[in-house]
């Protein structure tokens, strides 16, 4: 497991780069799945990352598992390859800015 300075440190940055809330998140999960004729379970809304964003985003720093480390890692990792967080990308980039808010980080919001 992680020493308790690098995961202040993932924690810290985890919750920079996912600036949605957790009730944003399962929002936008549940509809993103949804097609014109049904809608899935909440709990079975969004990608496996998206419902484990979800689900640390629920957690206390204290009760993080070795699988949700390695996941704020890919988060983190992810969001920072995607975005320049100083010149996020424009509105008109919709599938990138809806793939990003599949794990939590809205680009268009400041």
């Amino acid at each position: 497991m992680t020493d308790a300075l690098e995961l202040d440190a993932l924690w810290e940055e985890f919750h920079r780069v996912v600036n949605m809330t957790s009730q944003e998140l399962a929002a936008w999960l549940r509809v993103s799945d949804a097609d014109e004729l049904s809608e899935p379970l909440p709990e079975h809304a969004g990608t496996p990352t998206g419902q484990h964003v979800l689900a640390i985003l629920q957690k206390r720093r204290t009760d993080l598992t070795d699988d949700d480390i390695q996941v704020m890692h890919e988060v983190v990792d992810t969001v920072e390859e995607q975005t320049d967080l100083e010149n996020e990308p424009a509105a008109e980039d919709t599938r990138r800015r809806h793939l990003l808010m599949t794990i939590g980080h809205d680009p268009l919001r400041p």
